[in-house]
């Protein structure tokens, strides 16, 4: 990769770590998140962190091919597998003023490698205890 800013290297490495500590270190403190696999909005740097850490263990070969960039807006282009399934997307992050992520989008196809990141991010959210903690106490 080419040098971006900081926080989008940083995001590189995070990513493949899949540690939320480490995702939590870029992202604003309200980032807002929404995934390809369904109309809601996250917010909040831990929810999103540990949302982000489940897909990096869903996702096999990811591979960022392209970087475009306009002031504060990053636009990610990567590709990978889900189990067998063939996957590209995009990430679209918003830098705030502090070089923190405050907006990540991720569009990606084909429909069906999007429907088996929904179910594999549904069962590994499901068995996992933060994600539990959030649904008692009426935050889901």
């Amino acid at each position: 990769m080419n040098s971006h800013h900081p926080t989008i290297e940083r995001f590189f490495i995070a990513i493949k770590s899949n540690s939320v500590v480490h995702l939590e270190t870029i992202f604003d403190e309200n980032i807002l998140f929404k995934p390809p696999t369904y109309w809601k909005e996250w917010q909040g740097k831990e929810v999103v962190a540990r949302i982000l850490s489940h897909v990096g263990s869903v996702f096999k070969n990811l591979e960022y091919k392209r970087v475009l960039c306009n002031d504060s807006d990053y636009f990610l282009e990567f590709s990978c597998k889900i189990g067998d399934l063939d996957a590209t997307g995009v990430d679209m992050i918003t830098l705030n003023q502090q070089g923190l992520i405050e907006k990540f989008e991720v569009v990606m196809r084909p429909y069906k490698s999007v429907g088996e990141l929904r179910r594999f991010m549904n069962l590994l959210t499901s068995n996992d205890p933060f994600f539990k903690s959030l649904k008692k106490s009426s935050k889901l």
